[in-house]
């Protein structure tokens, strides 16, 4: 009897809602941590993660049995309703609607892995807005702007 075999590898981009709900960089990491047991209890593995004030950056081995809306969707509301019962922040977080998913290449692992965990580097000298867009035309993907998230001045800046 043969078997199923796969190996896909996703990237997923989101941000959050709310000018003021931005990610503080006191509790990003246990954001981090409380998305990655998200993840792999979904039996998904992950790659890397790292959080910006405005947006986050998932990279998964991914499991084919849970569609990707499906994982995505739990990640969201279950880190929202976290955050909100820690009281994280001092207002009502939440995500943005929408995320974007890309698919990789086993040869890119460890390009991607580098990029996500260099994410304050690279926001230095690139904003959230550009990076997405930069990434939007590496894929070939059409979109239209009043469909984009919400991008935020200054967003990619520590408080």
């Amino acid at each position: 009897m043969a078997n199923t075999f796969t190996q896909l590898y996703v990237h997923l981009v989101f941000s959050p809602k709310n000018r003021d709900a931005l990610i503080k960089k006191s509790w990003k990491e246990n954001l981090e941590k409380y998305i990655t047991g998200i993840v792999q209890n979904n039996g998904h593995k992950i790659l890397a993660v790292n959080c910006m004030p405005d947006h986050i950056h998932i990279f998964i081995g991914y499991n084919v049995n849970q569609l990707i809306p499906h994982l995505v969707e739990h990640i969201k509301t279950s880190s929202t309703a976290w955050v909100n019962e820690e009281k994280l922040s001092k207002f009502k977080f939440e995500w943005q609607r929408g995320y974007g998913a890309f698919s990789h290449s086993r040869s890119q692992l460890d390009s991607v892995v580098k990029y996500i965990h260099n994410q304050e580097q690279h926001h230095q000298k690139k904003s959230f807005k550009e990076e997405y867009f930069e990434i939007l035309k590496k894929n070939d993907i059409k979109y239209q702007d009043e469909y984009l998230f919400e991008f935020f001045d200054n967003g990619g800046v520590w408080e």
